[in-house]
């Protein structure tokens, strides 16, 4: 059923167009509001009847956007919108805006194309456009600094981020903020303007005081951080140009915007924010499942893991049991769950009142036995099976029959741990990334017997928390430290052949990597990954590890917590390069016979990059993961994979499937060959030129 709809009403001399794109009135071609709205101003501003005219949007919001999927091959797709935007700014009578709840991006240039703009309390403002590698390309850049100034203009554009009603106003993107009803303070302000010339935003001279020294600024900074410098670049230049000519300033950020829709850096941004919308369909999943309602939660184990989640969950509400036998650890806890609000109370995100009413729900035990009226139980114990057993067996027998128990494991067996209980139904698994409150990613791990309600359950309790969730399957690692594994495995390859540690994070950051692997390793813990590799060689002795993090543990260095790792960290936090770490590798490559080779550090990336895209591909064929995107969502979110890639998926295809497979075949045939047999997924994919995106729909 379509819902788009555009209605005109009479209003004492005004026509009062009221338009509808439920849910947040995106203002979309292929849905056809635009083409409608823009059909129903030719109309009333043909009509010789009336004096103004004023433009609403039904619901909740005036329109929070364009829509991100008009965006695809073809620019051509956004020229309703301009035409639009034209046909607003040219009307020969005055346009008043009634603007509530949201307008931002299309919606705020929307409200701009207006002569006269009233805002609801509440309201909030921005284009977000440059967060998708973008900028406004309907008029923004052009009629944001005539209104505002060219300083305020580039701070709004370049940033991204959103202000308040009472902000638009002081800025003057704002005529007037309703004191009631903002319909009706719009037809009561077009009142007063019919017989009067239309203020055209276009007739105005922008106050470029300032701006050359804000531009020179940021220039500077984009120097020092690339990501998004393309759109913030051209965003300046577009900014520059409302010093002149309207229609040129206009052209150029046509051409700009154009040029940014087809480039890398924006493909790869609007894929990671459609991404996790495809990650929460659960394929085969009956419509008539609901999610079962959370009201309390408790938490068995109170380390940096479980107080992490205590947290996330106070954040989200509910009353939370932390249990723990220690009792410096659950004081240590409290102390940190309250430093963790206090932190944002700082920051200007919580009330002082907020923080204390959140840290007030939490109640700490010694006694297993305190989780017992819990609708969820979260286990975050140490990775340990059978630590797990003791700690699901004894939740087995207190938790009430309906609670949902789930762990916190990041690689353990989940159908092993779910057979602790004689409740496997309801149990799954709730891997979250540390530090908890901090990162967004949550990977619900579904055991073979997870009930659906269940799963269904805690799909739409991860919303509540403010969690980015996909579904896995239960493999070792499950989605994204089954694909770290091979990440690292190349890693340390690297270093045996001729690479050393900062060259190799150097490399992978300078591509766009939020944090290189080994210093990633050295901040999680390198004794975590020492405990993993013990077991996985046992269980997996086809699949040989370098031997060089193991050495660096024997020498008691687990990282920033010990002050040393691969790195030296004298002040805790900052990456030292040590010349020990870097003759140890040397060391070890003579030991292994290895004449060392200078490594070019796109070597370093493409090995790196493509070990993830392969285990990822094998990850999908073998039923582990239901989609490409869903894996995108979780090196986006939980591993710092750069979002204008995409992530590794995407990435894979923007590449060519076929480019990839010959890469893939052209490791295999040197050293540690056995790692890079291709993928049957994608061999088979590349010999039908078909692409892994093409797994999406399912």
């Amino acid at each position: 059923m379509n819902d788009v709809a555009v209605t005109v009403e009479d209003r004492d001399g005004a026509a009062l167009i009221t338009f509808a794109n439920p849910p947040v009135n995106a203002l979309s071609v292929r849905a056809g509001l635009v083409p409608a709205l823009l059909e129903a101003l030719r109309q009333q501003t043909a009509r010789t009847d009336i004096g103004a005219i004023v433009l609403r949007g039904a619901g909740k919001f005036f329109a929070a956007g364009a829509d991100i999927l008009d965006f695809g091959e073809d620019p051509k797709a956004v020229r309703p919108v301009r035409d639009l935007m034209d046909t607003l700014d040219r009307a020969p009578v005055p346009v008043v805006m009634a603007i509530h709840g949201l307008a931002l991006g299309g919606g705020l240039e929307l409200a701009l194309a207006g002569h006269y703009r009233v805002c609801a309390p509440g309201t909030r403002f921005g284009f977000p456009e440059v967060l998708l590698g973008l900028l406004p390309g309907a008029g923004g850049t052009q009629n944001l600094p005539r209104l505002t100034g060219a300083v305020r203009a580039l701070e709004l554009i370049s940033s991204g981020k959103e202000i308040t009603a009472e902000a638009a106003l002081a800025a003057g993107i704002v005529d007037e903020l309703a004191a009631g009803d903002v319909s009706e303070a719009a037809l009561a302000a077009a009142n007063r303007l019919k017989g009067s010339s239309p203020a055209r935003v276009r007739d105005r001279e922008a106050d470029m005081t300032g701006f050359a020294e804000a531009a020179e600024k940021m220039r500077a900074e984009l120097r020092r951080k690339p990501p998004l410098g393309r759109a913030r670049s051209d965003i300046i230049g577009c900014i520059a140009a409302a010093a002149g000519p309207y229609e040129d300033g206009l052209a150029l950020e046509h051409r700009r915007f154009d040029e940014l829709m087809l480039s890398e850096p924006s493909r790869g941004l609007r894929h990671a924010f459609f991404a996790p919308r495809t990650a929460m369909r659960i394929p085969g999943l009956a419509p008539t499942i609901k999610a079962a309602p959370i009201r309390s939660a408790a938490v068995v184990g109170a380390g940096l893991m479980g107080t992490g989640i205590a947290t996330v969950l106070l954040a989200a509400g509910l009353p939370v049991t932390l249990i723990e036998p220690r009792d410096d650890a659950r004081t240590r806890a409290q102390a940190t769950v309250r430093a963790n609000f206090e932190r944002d109370v700082a920051k200007g995100r919580l009330r002082e009142a907020d923080a204390a009413e959140r840290a007030g729900r939490l109640t700490c035990s010694a006694d297993i036995a305190a989780s017992a009226s819990a609708d969820l139980v979260i286990e975050a114990v140490f990775e340990d099976m059978a630590v797990k057993r003791e700690v699901f067996t004894a939740l087995d027998r207190i938790a009430k029959p309906d609670a949902i128990l789930a762990s916190n494991t990041s690689t353990l067996d989940l159908d092993a741990i779910a057979g602790f209980t004689a409740r496997p139904r309801r149990v799954l698994g709730m891997h979250f990334f540390s530090p908890a409150y901090v990162m967004k990613l949550l990977e619900i791990v579904r055991g073979v017997q997870t009930d659906t309600g269940v799963l269904e359950t805690i799909r739409q309790f991860a919303r509540q928390l403010g969690k980015v969730a996909v579904i896995a399957g239960n493999c070792d690692g499950f989605i994204g430290n089954r694909m770290f594994e091979e990440y690292l495995r190349q890693t340390y390859f690297l270093l045996e052949e001729g690479a050393l540690p900062d060259q190799i994070d150097r490399a992978l950051e300078a591509w766009g990597m939020a944090m290189g692997p080994l210093r990633t390793m050295d901040l999680a813990g390198q004794d975590i990954g020492w405990n993993i590799r013990k077991r996985r060689a046992l269980e997996h002795p086809d699949r040989p590890y370098s031997k060089i993090p193991d050495m660096v543990c024997e020498l008691g260095r687990y990282g920033q917590k010990t002050g040393k790792g691969f790195y030296l960290y004298p002040d805790g936090r900052k990456a030292i390069v040590d010349p020990e770490i870097d003759a140890l590798v040397v060391r070890h490559s003579h030991t292994l016979g290895l004449t060392r080779r200078a490594i070019e550090d796109a070597e370093i990336v493409e090995r790196c990059v493509l070990a993830l895209v392969n285990e990822g591909a094998r990850l999908l064929a073998e039923g582990f993961a239901y989609r490409p995107a869903d894996i995108d969502v979780v090196w986006l979110n939980g591993y710092g994979f750069p979002a204008e890639r995409g992530g590794p998926m995407f990435y894979a295809d923007r590449l060519g499937l076929n480019a990839v497979v010959a890469r893939l075949r052209h490791y295999a045939a040197g050293r540690q060959g056995w790692a890079w047999e291709p993928s049957t997924l994608l061999v088979d994919l590349a010999a039908r030129d078909a692409t892994l995106a093409s797994l999406n729909d399912r």
